[in-house]
C-alpha cells in the first residue's frame, strides 16, 4: 500500500489568522501513515507571508517530520536582504520513500494584462512503490498550484503537464541510449504517476477536462458522490462562495486500478484549504 497527501497549507496560516506548522503537522498524522506528503503554497525567509517570522519552512518541515526526504520547488524565488538568503515560495514533497530522481518545472506564464498573476511551478520525484525495494516498481509523484486569477494561464499550465506526461511516456517506449553510469545513465522516470494539489478549476470546468483528458481523477474511482468540497469550509473572507473542490488527485491510466481510497479532512481549519489522502494497493 502507498499513501499520498496533498494540502495547500497557505504557509501554515489557519483560518484564525494563526501561522502554526506544528498544527499543520499534527493534522497530517492524525489522518495515518503516510508515504509521501505533499504541500503547496510553502515559503522560505518571507516575512510578509508568516507574520514577520522570515523561517525557513522547509526546515521547520524537515524537522517535524525528519523521517521524509524535502524536495523542494521554488515558483517564486527573489534577492532578500542584502547578505540575506533568498525570499522562496513555492510546492514541497516529503518522502518517506527513497527518492531516486527530483525535478522541478516552471510552469508557463503567457500574458495576461486583464489580471494579477505570478510565476507556478511543479515538484516531481520518482520513488518505489514499496518501501523496500531497490528495483522499482517506480512511481512518479507531481505536485503543483495552478494560478488562480487567469484562467489562459491555467490552461496553458495544464497544457504544459499534460505536455510532460506525454514526454516521459514516449522516453518509455523508445528508450535512449543509455551508458550504466554518468549523466547519461538511464534513471527510473516511470510513465506511471500521480498529479495532485491545488489546482484552482471546477469540476467539469474546461481545465479539469483537459487534465481528465490526460489522466483519470481519482475521487470518482472511489466515490459514486460529487467530490466533497477542499477549500472554503471554514474562510468565508477569501472564499465568499462557501465551500467547494479546487484540489485533485489525477492519477495515469494505469493506476486506475491501484486507487482504493481518497478521503478528505472536512473538520480543520488549520489552512483555508483541506488535506486530501489518497491511498494505492500494491
Amino acid at each position: 500500500m502507498t499513501t499520498i497527501l496533498t494540502w495547500n497549507i497557505q504557509c501554515g496560516r489557519g483560518c484564525g489568522g494563526r501561522v502554526d506548522l506544528a498544527r499543520i503537522a499534527g493534522v497530517i498524522r492524525a489522518m495515518g501513515d503516510h508515504d509521501v506528503i505533499c504541500l503547496q503554497e510553502v515559503c522560505r525567509h518571507t516575512p510578509e507571508l508568516d507574520d514577520g517570522a522570515a523561517t525557513d519552512q522547509v526546515a521547520d518541515l524537515g524537522r517535524l517530520f525528519p523521517e521524509f526526504e524535502p524536495v523542494f520547488g521554488a515558483a517564486i524565488d527573489r534577492a532578500g536582504d542584502p547578505g540575506g538568503p533568498r525570499r522562496q515560495f513555492g510546492n514541497l514533497i516529503l518522502s518517506r520513500l527513497p527518492v531516486v530522481q527530483a525535478f522541478r518545472h516552471a510552469l508557463p506564464q503567457p500574458a495576461d494584462a486583464s489580471v494579477k498573476h505570478m510565476p507556478r511551478q511543479a515538484t516531481e520525484v520518482v520513488v518505489p512503490r514499496h518501501h523496500n525495494s531497490a528495483s522499482g516498481p517506480w512511481l512518479r509523484i507531481v505536485t503543483t498550484h495552478l494560478e488562480y486569477h487567469s484562467k489562459a494561464q491555467r490552461l496553458a499550465q495544464a497544457a504544459r503537464l499534460l505536455e510532460l506526461q506525454a514526454e516521459i511516456t514516449g522516453n518509455q517506449e523508445s528508450p535512449p541510449i543509455a551508458p550504466p553510469n554518468g549523466p547519461y545513465a538511464a534513471i527510473p522516470r516511470p510513465a506511471s504517476g500521480i498529479l495532485c494539489g491545488d489546482f484552482n478549476i471546477a469540476v467539469g470546468g474546461d481545465v479539469y477536462n483537459r487534465l481528465i483528458g490526460g489522466g483519470n481523477d481519482a475521487w470518482p474511482l472511489v466515490h459514486q458522490r460529487p467530490h466533497d468540497p477542499t477549500c472554503g469550509i471554514f474562510d468565508r473572507t477569501q472564499w465568499p462562495q462557501g465551500e467547494h473542490c479546487r484540489d485533485f488527485f489525477f492519477v495515469s491510466p494505469d493506476l486506475v486500478e491501484a486507487v482504493t481510497g481518497l478521503n478528505v479532512d472536512l473538520k480543520t481549519d488549520a489552512s483555508d484549504h483541506q488535506p486530501l489522502r489518497l491511498v494505492l494497493s500494491d
